[in-house]
């Protein structure tokens, strides 16, 4: 196959949005507001306005969001937060920097995601919280997690790194826990040229926190006087200006999105394959598009022979990672199976119809060479 078909590709949406970058970063030049400032505050309220909370506040990233957001409410030594099993390793290790114990907890063997049930199955004395996580853009059952929470103490926090936009039963992703973390990695649906990341909340007291451990634990009154002990996590001025010139855009890019997904389930149906679908009431952000084969490494390499670049999200559950072994304490059969099913196929708001057809072709050329269940 003579087309190469990348796994991602941010040219698309640079090049919409290079203009307008281009004078916001002249306009900061001429500023010479780097840290903070009226853009990162312009951005804060956008973030916060699409959002449907109260509050935004920028960080450095993505991790920093989910670690701080725990220490603000207090969580750390003593605490055990409920983390699913299949996520991203940030998840646990936010966990771990706020000075608490992730107890990993398995996942519905179809959505992928943490259910209310499991997490109720899983509270212990210690339990502080619970971390969802909006995995590959889908939402989780937030008004359940809610509901168990309420019951146990709990504070849900959304980990909706990967949910830029997602709704489900009509409430967005970042606006239905006590609060939110959001990575601006470039990668994202709304992704930086750089790092970056975005609590978000209807806490103003919890902002205001997060606010001052942002920022060496400044006090927000006196600059002079830290109350807190905190760390330097600001979301650039940089980086600002790009995420408010691309929010404008992302719910154009989510629905080309969409479009693409709707084109991959139709040509790949009667293929031996199972697309991991969002629940019923979920918009999903499809961030990425997972599906579950058998043979999934060879499935892999095959496909690159032809051209058809993938990716794994993830190969190694957390609980199987050497760093978090201590609090691996349990059995994982979902998360440890499906990690060796998974392959995130190629997608992106740009990619064309062609190019899915490129892509479904040597998927059912690989596919339909062997007997694969």
């Amino acid at each position: 196959m003579s087309r190469s078909i990348p796994f991602a590709d941010l040219s698309g949406t640079t090049a919409e949005i290079r203009a307008e970058v281009e004078a916001g970063w002249q306009r900061l030049l001429d500023s010479n507001q780097w840290i903070g400032g009226g853009v990162v505050e312009q951005f804060e309220q956008q973030w916060a306005g699409y959002c449907g909370t109260a509050e935004a506040v920028g960080v450095a990233n993505g991790t920093d969001a989910l670690h701080l957001v725990l220490r603000a409410l207090g969580i750390g030594p003593g605490d055990e937060v409920l983390v699913p099993a299949n996520t991203f390793i940030a998840t646990a290790e936010a966990v771990v920097l706020a000075g608490a114990r992730p107890r990993f907890v398995d996942v519905d063997p179809d959505s992928l995601l943490l259910t209310p049930e499991a997490v109720a199955a899983a509270v212990t004395p210690a339990t502080a919280a619970v971390l969802p996580v909006h995995l590959y853009g889908h939402v989780a059952d937030l008004a359940g997690h809610r509901e168990i929470a309420r019951r146990h103490g709990l504070a849900v926090v959304e980990d909706a790194a990967q949910a830029h936009g997602a709704t489900r039963d009509g409430v967005r992703a970042g606006s239905a826990g006590a609060a939110a973390a959001f990575s601006f990695y470039p990668g994202k649906n709304l992704g930086a040229f750089g790092d970056g990341g975005a609590v978000t909340t209807d806490d103003a007291e919890l902002a205001s926190t997060i606010r001052s451990l942002t920022n060496h634990g400044r006090s927000v009154s006196d600059r002079y006087l830290h109350p807190n002990i905190g760390i330097n996590s600001r979301l650039d001025a940089l980086q600002a200006v790009v995420l408010s010139a691309k929010l404008r855009r992302l719910d154009e890019w989510t629905a080309r999105r969409r479009d693409v997904v709707a084109a991959y389930r139709e040509r790949v149906a009667g293929l031996p394959l199972r697309l991991v679908e969002p629940e019923i009431g979920v918009e999903s952000a499809w961030h990425l598009l997972v599906a579950r084969v058998a043979d999934r490494d060879q499935v892999r390499a095959d496909l690159a022979g032809l051209g058809v670049d993938t990716g794994i999200h993830y190969p190694v559950p957390c609980p199987e990672q050497t760093a978090y072994a201590e609090w691996a304490d349990g059995e994982f059969p979902v998360a440890s199976r499906t990690a060796r099913e998974i392959v995130s196929l190629p997608l992106h708001p740009h990619m064309t119809i062609d190019e899915v057809d490129v892509v479904c072709e040597a998927l059912a050329k690989v596919l339909q060479s062997a007997e694969r269940p």
